[in-house]
């Protein structure tokens, strides 16, 4: 079979474990950030994936949209006190950006990044 008739299709479930590991493996990350309706939706997926024997790639906190011809990713997350925020929150959407392309070849649109807690230094 030649290259040019080969074709691979990366479904929503495959980036979103592929932008989980991105983001937790960004400094300053602290934790991803289920949420409620993220807690529905990786319960369902697992239970789905457990049915059918796979092991389910971690997604928590990670939401996946497809936009025309790009992808929107929506992640959760915690971060550490000690550094800037803002900062941390712009590493996590140039990282989750540049690994989705790299792994799965399909173009980010957007990285929405929601900092919703702020773990303080122990």
């Amino acid at each position: 079979m030649t290259a040019d008739k080969l074709s691979m299709v990366v479904t929503p479930p495959v980036v979103a474990a592929v932008a989980a590991r991105a983001a937790a493996a960004t400094p300053g990350v602290a934790r991803l950030e289920p949420g409620v309706r993220g807690l529905l939706a990786v319960l369902t997926r697992a239970g789905r994936q457990r049915w059918t024997g796979a092991d389910p790639a971690p997604t928590e906190g990670v939401r996946v949209r497809v936009t025309g011809a790009g992808l929107t990713v929506h992640v959760d997350i915690a971060v550490r006190a000690d550094g800037p925020a803002a900062e941390v929150g712009r590493a996590v959407q140039e990282h989750i950006a540049r690994e989705v392309g790299e792994h799965t070849g399909r173009q980010v649109d957007a990285v929405c990044v929601h900092i919703l807690d702020i773990e303080p230094e122990l």
